[in-house]
């Protein structure tokens, strides 16, 4: 696993010791990932899959979005998930096999109001996959999960109680995604039970898009 924050690699590491490695890096540097990918090789011989997940957002109004939060923002999820797949494409194309799992988002597809920036990072990474699959297939598979709301810390951080419960209310199941119920497409996506997937996004939101504007979905009726 890598984490830009060392607080974080700490607790990760304490949290789940059977990792071989959790190494600080920060995915929006070239020099960083390409340095962590040869410290993962090193330790377990070879990265058969990448699940490509480090993201940020900032909730702002698009008129007040700063060049500095939009460079931030696109570095991490856009640039920083190139980044991270190309050098575990460089690896596995040499190998001749390997996943590449990347995080998009239904914010990609649709986007939100208060968050242009993410919204326009995630459709980017929607291409970015389609286009790689393209091109490293047959050897190495690539798609994307693009999951819903879910219940993660960042999204406790910018969402007050009652932000939550009006999400809640629109998506027909009735609630956000846990974070759990994505890990389990990624771990099927990632698996020989899915050797004929590649290029595609999957979508994984409670039924929140289905329909469009006929989704605003109402529980009492």
């Amino acid at each position: 696993m890598l984490d830009r924050s060392a607080d974080a690699c700490s607790r990760v590491y304490d949290e789940l010791p059977d990792l071989a490695a959790v190494i600080e890096a920060d995915v929006s540097s070239l020099e960083q990932v390409t340095a962590a990918f040869d410290e993962a090789i090193a330790r377990m011989g070879s990265v058969d899959v990448l699940i490509n997940n480090a993201g940020i957002s900032i909730r702002h109004d698009f008129l007040d979005i700063t060049p500095e939060e939009w460079d931030e923002v696109l570095g991490v999820n856009l640039t920083g998930m190139f980044y991270a797949a190309q050098t575990a494409a460089r690896h596995m194309a040499a190998r001749g096999s390997g996943v590449i799992l990347n995080t998009a988002s239904t914010a990609g597809s649709t986007g939100y109001p208060h968050y242009a920036d993410y919204s326009a990072s995630k459709g980017g990474v929607i291409a970015l996959t389609r286009a790689m699959a393209l091109e490293l297939a047959p050897a190495v598979r690539v798609n994307a999960i693009s999951p819903g709301y879910v219940l993660t810390p960042m999204q406790r951080a910018e969402y007050t109680d009652d932000m939550l419960a009006a999400v809640n209310h629109k998506i027909p199941l009735g609630r956000h995604a846990e974070p759990e119920e994505i890990a389990a497409l990624f771990a099927f996506l990632a698996s020989e039970e899915a050797a004929f997937a590649t290029g595609h996004v999957y979508v994984l939101d409670g039924g929140e898009t289905t329909g469009g504007l006929c989704s605003q979905w109402t529980h009492d009726g």
